[in-house]
Parts: structure tokens; sequence; C-alpha cells
């Protein structure tokens, strides 16, 4: 679960750490308020949320598929058989 959470949060976030950087980069102080405006704040969000959408969007698409059936774990001549994908 824990990937699940924490992989759309860090796409949101991305944007904002790459601001600070450049913030930093230019030798100003990334913390003052005066940098965090409403504009940009919101711009931000949105490209961090549009990030967030793309990357699960992505990771749907791309990712690996089971081919195959699924058996679910039985027990045969008093042996439990694990369950596997046949």
């Amino acid at each position: 679960m824990g990937r699940t959470v924490l992989e759309p949060l860090a796409l949101f976030l991305s944007p904002f750490a790459v601001y600070a950087v450049y913030l930093a980069l230019r030798l100003r102080y990334p913390l003052e308020v005066e940098h965090w405006t409403r504009g940009r704040v919101s711009i931000l969000t949105l490209i961090g949320l549009a990030a967030a959408v793309l990357g699960l969007v992505a990771l749907n698409v791309l990712a690996p598929r089971g081919r195959g059936a699924y058996v679910p774990a039985h027990v045969e001549n008093g042996v439990l058989v694990p369950g596997r994908i046949e």
C-alpha cells in the first residue's frame, strides 16, 4: 500500500522541489513567502496534479500483465498445494 501512495505523492511534490532547487541555485532563500505567491503555487499544483495523473496512467498502461489463469490453493491427497498461475 505504501507504494500506491508514495509514487503519486512523489510525482505531485516534484515540481515544488524543482522550484525550491531553482531558487536555491539562484542564491535566493527558498523558504521566503515572497517567492511562493498564489499564482506560482497554483501553477505548481496543476503541474504536480498532471504529473501524478500521467504517472498513474503510464504505470497502468505499461504494467506487465499476467498470462494464464489463477488456480487457488487447494488440498490434493491431504497435501496443501499453493496457488499458482497456469
